[in-house]
């Protein structure tokens, strides 16, 4: 793979780790802010909106700026909005300065999707995207239990001062591997790219997205507080069993990539039903310390094999608006996790309670995966509907 790759995935590794590191600050913050748990996990939604509405109005407003330009003024916005997180002085400034950091996430990984697909030959873009995804991945293996220590020890402002030398870090590699060139983006015509957007089959897409990663987050939010008061673990715990779970991201992510690659269909339908089993099955899994160790993995390892089938689908699907496309489906991966916060905070504060999560994630992937067959069935009607209209007007 070419180091290209790499660089995308060094600035995927600092976006991760920022997006996904307050779930293991979360009693942390709360404590420190005189918030309830349900309230902190607002800071994740907050996050996951800015993303959803910041990724299509800055993929439209760069769309004619250089591709690596476009990618170091987004790691730019990525730093400053880290670094405000770490002074905040209140739980209102701190949302706020995750919604500000959140704005740079969506079109990063839009534009370095498709950067990504035009580094391989054709027939190896699914893994080109998943090898970018592969920073996400471990940031959440190293970045995340590395930031949940950080905030134990030192209190959580010390975790985004961290963060924001990540991305300090990742703007250098991305300016000294990404190639220059003379690529710019191509200016969007947003009525024409909006009625591609408008294909069914993109719009089912984008919606298996939202309702895929919702079951995750409804969960992932709020391991901390699982763990502790469910399963009974010590919070000095959480830290290395996050460690379970990003390498069951990075498991995932890769054998997502390669099963897209040989049936793009075949792969979302496999990777959708095997998150709705690990979701049923966690739930009688957390009372017991071991069980719910080993599920943490293989939620990990669920959960993003269906990254880049979900991308993949989406990008197949947008013919003439891949650039805004894939942009809005990292924003739809995180109105996901805004779905899933919100509604994981709603069973929370309002009853069944923490134990309740994953049965109710399970009940919302599977919503996702009747609209995965929807789509699927739909791409097999259509062409034999074509064919007999072709046939019938021949006759």
């Amino acid at each position: 793979m070419p180091l290209a790759l790499y660089a995308l995935a060094a600035g995927a590794f600092g976006i991760g780790t920022t997006e996904f590191v307050i779930m293991g600050l979360l009693i942390q913050v709360a404590a420190d802010l005189q918030v309830g748990i349900a309230a902190a996990g607002l800071l994740i939604s907050g996050y996951a909106l800015g993303v959803f509405v910041g990724a299509p109005v800055l993929t439209i407003a760069t769309s004619r700026l250089p591709r690596k330009a476009v990618l170091l003024g987004l790691m730019a916005i990525f730093t400053l909005g880290n670094l405000c997180c770490a002074i905040a002085p209140n739980y209102a400034v701190l949302l706020l300065a995750r919604v500000i950091t959140s704005l740079a996430h969506g079109t990063f990984f839009g534009v370095g999707s498709v950067v990504a697909t035009r580094l391989v030959p054709a027939d190896r873009r699914a893994s080109a995207i998943s090898v970018m995804f592969t920073g996400l991945t471990i940031a959440t293996l190293l970045g995340v239990p590395a930031g949940a220590w950080l905030g134990l020890h030192f209190g959580w402002r010390s975790t985004f001062w961290a963060v924001a030398a990540l991305g300090v870090g990742a703007m250098l590699v991305i300016a000294g591997l990404v190639p220059t060139g003379h690529e710019h983006g191509e200016r969007i015509a947003v009525r024409a790219e909006l009625r591609a957007l408008g294909n069914l089959s993109v719009l089912l897409g984008l919606l298996m997205t939202v309702l895929g990663f919702a079951g995750v987050f409804t969960v992932f939010t709020y391991i901390q507080p699982i763990l502790t008061e469910v399963t009974g673990f010590a919070q000095g715990a959480v830290s290395p069993i996050l460690l379970m779970f990003g390498g069951g991201l990075i498991a995932g992510n890769l054998l997502g990539g390669k099963l897209a690659d040989r049936d793009l269909t075949r792969a979302l339908l496999l990777t959708l039903t095997a998150l709705i089993v690990v979701l049923g099955v966690m739930t009688f899994a957390l009372h017991s310390k071991v069980l719910a160790v080993l599920f943490v993995g293989l939620l990990g390892v669920a959960g993003f094999a269906t990254v880049p089938p979900l991308q993949l689908w989406v990008l197949h699907k947008a013919e003439g608006a891949k650039s805004l496309a894939s942009s809005l489906n990292i924003g739809a991966f995180n109105l996901g996790n805004a779905l899933g916060a919100w509604l994981g905070g709603v069973v929370v504060a309002h009853g069944p309670g923490l134990a309740a999560l994953t049965w109710v994630a399970a009940l919302l992937t599977i919503v996702g995966l009747l609209v995965a067959l929807w789509a699927r069935q739909r791409d097999i009607a259509l062409p034999r509907l074509s064919a007999r209209l072709c046939a019938d007007h021949e006759a």
